[in-house]
């Protein structure tokens, strides 16, 4: 095989691998490429190691997708292996007739590759919108602000991390794997939410305060329930945050004003020392950021666009456009 022709398989194996352990939508997989690789010689070779990539992975036997989209995924591989003409491959359906006995769950999970070689995995919700939240899922701002802290590791490393809005927590548990805090908080106000964060911290082998972290050397992690629309600046200053951050939740008005209250908050009660804020959202209209912006100028809470970062860890919509603010609490509005 040529090096550029390797080079391009190990490519696609990558991305295969990447978006089907986050069970990321089907059509989004680079199915075109695929056929066009299938039909060189060593296009069976290439199926082969895209199953021990995706449905054979360590992680994946470990902490399976939902069954149906193990099926899905499967009947069209072998659908695209049919269409060449070669040999069959057992492998193929013998994996097929795997998931087929394997029973279904209302949870799922997404696993998420660092660069360090660890993992995230996630126990999630199969609906997007599950008892009356939309917290039990991943949003594609959540593993943006994952991608930039893992970038910028100093930002994290030996302080205290307060994050707004958890949901299922991805980023606080990238950063705690790969970003070295002193102490994170993950908080949300879903009883549902609260309960799948408590289970996913686990799943991530970290401790819940009060007991002593597994290895001396991971965070701190507590799980907090926090109402924003009937929080107390005694419960925010409590938790003595070096660094907040939020990603997704500027979903509603009614939501983009709480946060806005309690960053007020937040600057209110730790005047002295207040913490650096980082919110990163889609946008989804012209006015999803148009009026935090607003809200932030009113509360004369000074903010600058963070300029995007280079990596693509993690396998989220390419035409997102997402944003992430950077909020300096603690400085003049103007200033």
């Amino acid at each position: 095989m040529a090096p550029e022709d390797h080079e391009g398989a190990a490519s696609l194996l990558q991305s295969f691998e990447r978006r089907f352990l986050a069970a990321r939508a089907l059509p989004s997989f680079p199915w075109q490429s695929l056929e066009e690789k299938l039909k060189e010689p060593s296009g069976s070779e290439l199926l082969l190691a895209i199953l021990q990539k995706t449905v054979k992975h360590p992680v994946c036997v470990q902490h399976l997708p939902s069954v149906r989209y193990a099926r899905c995924f499967l009947s069209k591989l072998i659908k695209k292996h049919e269409a060449v003409p070669t040999e069959p491959l057992d492998a193929l359906y013998e994996a097929l007739a795997e998931v087929l006995m394997a029973k279904e769950s209302t949870q799922c999970h997404r696993s998420y590759l660092l660069p360090s070689g660890n993992s995230v995995t996630l126990s999630e919700s199969t609906a997007i919108v599950s008892h009356g939240t939309t917290g039990l899922v991943t949003w594609d701002a959540a593993l943006y602000l994952a991608e930039w802290a893992i970038e910028n590791p100093a930002t994290f490393a030996d302080r205290t991390v307060l994050e707004l809005g958890s949901g299922a927590g991805l980023t606080g548990l990238a950063i705690c794997k790969a970003c070295h805090p002193r102490a994170f908080i993950f908080s949300d106000c879903h009883g549902q939410v609260l309960a799948q964060l408590r289970g996913n911290v686990l799943l991530n082998g970290f401790s819940l305060e009060p007991h002593t972290p597994i290895d001396s050397r991971s965070p701190k992690v507590t799980v907090a329930e926090l109402d924003w629309d009937n929080v107390a600046a005694s419960q925010l200053s409590a938790f003595q945050a070096d660094i907040v951050i939020a990603a997704d939740v500027l979903y509603s008005w009614e939501v983009t004003l709480s946060l806005v209250r309690v960053l007020k908050m937040l600057t209110d009660c730790q005047r002295k020392n207040a913490p650096d804020v980082y919110v990163a959202y889609t946008v989804r209209s012209q006015d999803t950021g148009k009026l935090f912006v607003t809200e932030l100028d009113r509360a004369e809470i000074s903010w600058e666009q963070v300029p995007p970062h280079t990596s693509k860890l993690f396998p989220y919509e390419e035409h997102s456009a997402i944003v992430i603010l950077k909020l300096m609490l603690n400085r003049q509005h103007g200033v």
